[in-house]
């Protein structure tokens, strides 16, 4: 069975577009995330690589992608063997920004998957924090 979520929301100082672009093109994620080779578009498949190690660590299907406001595709990593998430990204525009909401759903549930679960949530809150100080930086 695979219904544990992680829900996860943040605001950026920055335009909805931009956030959009780091979501989805290549040059951006590589500063937050890990990159894909091409753009992350509706239909394709969705591989990123290890900004360092070229490893390919992120595998799945973009389901959906509604520029600039919603993102969706199948997220499997290796930890999480044959299982398969779902990753779904809302952006909406806020006075002064953008906020960002994350839902990472099906997840692998039990004591025996509560590991990953822990790694997965601290993963996303790392990205966060690397994504906010790359935007910040770029909006200057």
């Amino acid at each position: 069975m695979t219904d544990t979520t992680l829900n996860k929301t943040i605001y950026l100082k920055a335009p909805r577009e931009l956030v959009w672009d780091y979501l989805t093109q290549p040059e951006h994620l590589a500063k937050w995330f890990h990159a894909p080779k091409t753009p992350i578009a509706a239909g394709e498949k969705l591989e990123m690589f290890g900004t360092t190690s070229g490893d390919l660590l992120i595998w799945g299907d973009v389901i959906k992608a509604q520029k600039p406001d919603y993102l969706e595709y199948t997220f499997t990593v290796g930890p999480m063997g044959d299982a398969v998430s779902t990753v779904k990204w809302t952006l909406s525009d806020v006075p002064g920004g953008t906020q960002l909401a994350l839902t990472h759903e099906g997840l692998p549930q039990g004591a025996d998957a509560f590991g990953l679960t822990l790694a997965l949530d601290k993963g996303w809150d790392d990205h966060f924090m690397q994504m906010r100080g790359a935007l910040c930086t770029e909006t200057k």
